[in-house]
């Protein structure tokens, strides 16, 4: 499938479980489409790139391994992501990768996912944690800064003060985990 042929495609996906999993099952049945839909996510002020980020998000949730040659594309271009409904899946899945390589059990993300792809995906993480993004970006990140801090000890303190300092003057969402974390960062020192 070109390029253009998949993107003529992703004007049907949407929202709904049942579209993403029935294009993400024709990505993960031919993983050549891989680099072609990572090219649709990275035409970033496109608004069908949203579209492929979701299916990029479903084949990522669906089989993590299948994305792992595509890495350095991934974690080299994924602060050019710009468009809301674009963003959230791309921390979701920086979120997958940080939990699967901390995860407990021996798999293919802790084998792939170097010590330059961790800091990248921090790095971006920490610029979303600071800027003006919504809730569910923010948890991710929150999330994977924090698993992160098990191996940067300097990502604790930081993922501290952010979280302190916009406790008062975020959602509800946001204080519930930030509460989380600051306790856990505190009980860790």
């Amino acid at each position: 499938m070109t390029f253009e042929q998949l993107y003529s495609e992703l004007n049907y996906v949407n929202h709904s479980r049942e579209k993403r999993k029935y294009y993400a099952t024709i990505v993960l049945n031919d993983a050549t489409l891989l680099p072609t839909l990572l090219k649709v996510v990275f035409t970033v002020d496109d608004k069908i790139s949203a579209r492929a980020a979701w299916l990029f998000e479903f084949v990522a949730r669906e089989n993590l391994d299948a994305i792992l040659p595509h890495l350095d594309v991934y974690t080299e271009k994924m602060q050019t992501v710009h468009l809301d409904p674009a963003v959230r899946p791309i921390a979701k899945v920086a979120e997958y990768l940080i939990g699967a390589y901390y995860d407990k059990t021996a798999n293919k993300t802790q084998e792939k996912l170097t010590k330059k792809h961790r800091e990248k995906i921090a790095e971006v993480c920490f610029d979303w944690m600071m800027s003006d993004q919504k809730v569910a970006v923010k948890a991710y990140s929150m999330s994977s800064l924090f698993l992160l801090g098990n191996e940067f000890d300097w990502i604790h303190e930081e993922l501290l003060l952010i979280l302190e300092r916009d406790y008062l003057s975020q959602s509800a969402a946001f204080k519930a985990r930030a509460r989380d974390l600051i306790k856990r960062i505190k009980k860790a020192r």
